[in-house]
């Protein structure tokens, strides 16, 4: 940001306002997309709405927008029940996956678009369509077309028109999901730091874990219609409130165990104690992370090492525990003689641990995992 745009960052900021879901209703056919939906997203907040497809994420954004109408329940903003207020008055800006640039506009004129609408001075309309784009890096591409620009600098001219109006809440629906690899991790990173330089309450929608738990103060988890949790990243990742949290937020193994009549649990060898309720049967699934699990070279060990996957500062080996598949992430300089083959030891860290039934199976398909770091995470339809 030039020294220019940051003085100008307190007129461009709106105050950031208070977002209620309750008790929303929503669905399509016999096909329910939010189920009873009560969530409140704090002035100034980023709240990720996380999920897989089906789970009514966009369902909810797009009743915030106006763009659907709930079956019940209402949303308010700083206490204001905006539930049937048009689209177009809802003082929200929006960015959509697909960047929505008109074709035959410059970038100057898509950010000045709503301006124009309300029928600003051209003046006016030119001088804040220049300050937003020196707001996101692209000061020098007001006079070029959509087609002349990058998909990461046609988001970035999105990211701008939903400024321009000084919206009280800023919605992105998936923005960076068409975007490749490399241009994603730098436009997340630009959307927080304008989003915390601004102060806009914003909710974002997306289905990428890692960009949830990277980017937002706030995650909410939905399943089904359903809230499953909303919490912090770290806390949704080291306290998951259920077993849909705890495998589709990061990677999860699943041990078999034994309840013990001092409220512990058995599993790989290892005691642990139980975090929350435990079911009540003994045979159980313990749900422990792949960094929470050591693996040790053991001639008359129980475990087989499988293959491994190299991560750079970390090592990812995969293992065959008594017919049992199991993850474990280890400092890469500790797993060098994990080779495939190698009989193990495997053992759990001494950590409280979520419990479930064995038949308490996930109730939709949790994501591909990504890949381990060697640092925790950071504190449609």
């Amino acid at each position: 940001m030039t020294s220019a745009t940051a003085e100008r960052t307190e007129s461009t900021a709106a105050t950031g306002a208070r977002v209620e879901f309750r008790g929303l209703r929503r669905a399509f056919g016999t096909t329910v997309a939010l189920d009873g939906l009560d969530l409140t997203v704090e002035p100034g907040e980023l709240l990720a709405l996380l999920g897989p497809s089906g789970c009514g994420k966009t369902t909810a954004l797009r009743v915030l927008a106006g763009f659907e109408r709930p079956d019940s329940g209402e949303v308010l903003v700083d206490g204001t029940d905006i539930t049937h207020v048009p689209a177009n008055r809802r003082d929200a800006g929006m960015v959509f996956q697909s960047y929505s640039l008109f074709p035959n506009l410059t970038a100057r004129d898509n950010v000045a678009f709503g301006l124009r609408v309300r029928k600003a001075r051209t003046a006016e309309r030119h001088a804040r369509a220049a300050e937003l784009l020196d707001l996101v890096g692209l000061p020098e591409h007001g006079d070029r077309y959509p087609h002349q620009m990058s998909g990461g600098q046609q988001q970035r001219v999105a990211l701008a028109r939903a400024l321009a109006l000084r919206p009280r809440v800023l919605l992105l629906d998936e923005p960076l999901s068409a975007l490749d690899a490399k241009v994603r991790l730098s436009l997340r990173e630009e959307i927080r730091r304008l989003q915390l330089s601004l102060g806009i309450t914003t909710v974002f929608v997306t289905h990428d874990q890692e960009e949830a738990l990277s980017m937002a103060d706030r995650v909410a988890v939905l399943n089904a219609g359903k809230l499953e949790q909303c919490a912090a990243p770290a806390e949704l990742y080291r306290r998951p409130a259920t077993a849909f949290v705890a495998e589709f937020v990061g990677t999860m193994n699943r041990l078999p165990g034994r309840l013990t009549d001092a409220g512990l649990v058995e599993a790989a060898g290892s005691r642990l104690p139980v975090d929350g309720d435990a079911p009540g049967t003994r045979d159980v699934e313990v749900l422990v992370r792949p960094e929470n699990v050591t693996v040790t070279a053991d001639a008359d060990g129980e475990a087989v090492v499988v293959s491994t996957s190299f991560f750079g500062s970390v090592t990812r080996v995969h293992l065959d525990h008594r017919g049992t598949p199991v993850k474990a992430d280890l400092p890469s300089r500790d797993a060098g003689e994990l080779t495939p083959g190698t009989r193990a030891t495997v053992g759990l860290a001494p950590h409280p641990v979520l419990v479930v039934p064995k038949s308490d199976a996930p109730k939709s398909v949790a994501p591909k995992s990504v890949a381990p770091k060697s640092v925790a995470p950071k504190a449609e339809r």
